[in-house]
């Protein structure tokens, strides 16, 4: 008899009938859940059947009831096999669980095919226990980690300690040989970062994380790439401000030119240079500029050559006009005897020979306009009172003797004197006195740096409580 059902349900298989095969589950129907649910799909057939099957149907139910309820997943777990066809019922709490039971069952010997009823079973609409798994969870997990945490903060502790002794040590030996401020402190800064990141590989070590440990070490120079882009131009100011701060190119006080601004250094930042200009505002320009552009010194060097032009007649002696000039310019007490003065014919003009006197003056105590200014009014002086021409551009004629006029009487012929030979003039000396030196709408002849030093010391500092980089330079007065 057996063999007789074992051969129909065989032909019905083969047919295509509505049976399980191994591999398919069956799923409950919702009216009746306890039935085997009608499957509307065509499933495949299994890929072997033993006509004489080596395990009996009762073992086999019996051996997958006691693994269902050793799972501990299942309510009242049961396993029903008849010629091969495992009918499991029961409940449980989660899919997957009901899942994993099919598939053992499918996967036990002799099982031809699977009818899985077992119910999950679905939460109530206001049930909260979901949400308290994981803070439990979490809350076990937070307690287990205290020993790593008290271990954690004591390194951090002993790596901030580390970090003020490693500051004290380089301050005393190796960063008392760097004079630069900016520079010592960028190197005492990367020291005491080494130490930092040293410090948080150790914790991330005792805390399992030593992927993200490995990932931080060498994750650094990629964070600084990011950074770089994100702040380059601050980045670049500050490159620039360690760069102007080792090579030194001017220091409080000195005037200087760059991109057409010209002023006293005031104070040099990580952001920029602080200026103050002749006319007493501030002008502030970013190192990243100061840096690439051409910078004109006037107060490196304190000598100063000056220049200025001036134009006399084509009837006036050159030499004679060069040998007063310069004359004129070694007589004065604020131009140097080294280098020397010079009187230089520069060009032929339409109505004047233009003459080019340079001379050289000390920076640090003269001004460069007072002084050009007290010249230029004496060596005109001085041509005066010599008697040399200085026309003017409008093509004017000059008749140094005048142009006599005779009237004649009649057919009295005219009579055509010869001009009196002029004789050529021989520089005299010219004797200045005190009060031509400067005068007094010229003021003194000091530089100008003291009268702006006192303007910006009563204007608002733009940035009181910033870092100057130029603080250990001497602030001194120029005399």
């Amino acid at each position: 008899m057996p063999a007789l059902i074992r051969f129909f349900l065989i032909l019905s298989m083969v047919a295509g009938g509505p049976s399980v095969s191994r591999g398919q589950e069956q799923e409950p129907a919702e009216s009746a859940p306890a039935e085997p649910q009608s499957v509307e799909e065509t499933v495949p057939a299994p890929k072997a059947v033993n006509v004489t099957p080596a395990a009996l149907d009762v073992d086999i139910s019996r051996r997958l009831t006691h693994i269902l309820e050793a799972t501990e997943w299942f309510t009242e777990p049961e396993a029903d096999v008849d010629e091969g066809v495992a009918f499991l019922t029961g409940t449980t709490d989660d899919e997957r669980y009901r899942t994993w039971a099919g598939e053992l069952a499918r996967n036990t010997q002799d099982v031809v095919a699977v009818v899985n009823r077992i119910q999950v079973r679905q939460p109530p609409l206001w049930d909260m226990s979901a949400s308290f798994v994981p803070m439990r969870e979490m809350l076990r997990n937070t307690v287990r980690a205290i020993p790593t945490i008290i271990m954690a903060l004591l390194i951090l502790l002993l790596t901030w300690l580390s970090m003020l002794l490693c500051g004290w040590v380089a301050d005393w030996t190796l960063l008392s040989r760097v004079d630069n401020k900016l520079l010592k402190g960028v190197l005492r800064k990367a020291l005491l970062l080494i130490v930092l990141l040293f410090g948080i590989y150790l914790v991330l070590q005792i805390s399992g994380l030593t992927r993200l440990a490995t990932t931080v070490i060498g994750g650094t120079g990629l964070i600084g790439l990011i950074i770089g882009i994100a702040f380059r131009d601050i980045a670049e100011n500050f490159l620039a401000s360690i760069l102007i701060s080792m090579q030194n190119p001017f220091r409080y006080g000195d005037l200087i030119e760059v991109e057409g601004v010209e002023g006293f250094v005031q104070r040099v930042n990580t952001r920029g240079t602080l200026l103050m200009t002749l006319e007493g505002n501030h002008v502030q320009i970013p190192n990243s500029i100061i840096y690439k552009s051409k910078i004109e010194n006037f107060t490196s060097n304190p000598k100063v050559r000056l220049d200025f032009l001036i134009g006399v007649g084509y009837d006036v002696p050159l030499i004679e006009a060069q040998t007063l000039a310069k004359t004129t310019l070694g007589q004065h007490p604020a131009v140097l005897d080294d280098p020397e003065p010079l009187v230089l014919v520069e060009n032929l003009a339409a109505s004047t020979v233009n003459l080019r006197l340079y001379y050289w003056i000390d920076g640090h105590k003269h001004s460069v306009l007072k002084v050009n200014s007290a010249l230029m009014r004496q060596v005109k002086t001085a041509f005066e009172e010599q008697g040399f021409s200085m026309p003017d551009d409008a093509r004017e004629v000059i008749f140094p003797q005048g142009v006599p006029v005779q009237m004649l009487e009649g057919d009295q012929e005219p009579s055509v004197e010869p001009a009196p030979t002029r004789l050529p003039a021989r520089p005299r000396p010219v004797n200045l006195k005190d009060e031509e030196t400067v005068s007094e709408a010229e003021g003194e002849l000091t530089n100008e740096y003291n009268d702006i030093k006192r303007q910006s010391q009563q204007a608002r500092d733009p940035e009181e409580d910033s870092t100057d980089l130029l603080a250990d330079t001497p602030k001194q007065d120029v005399e």
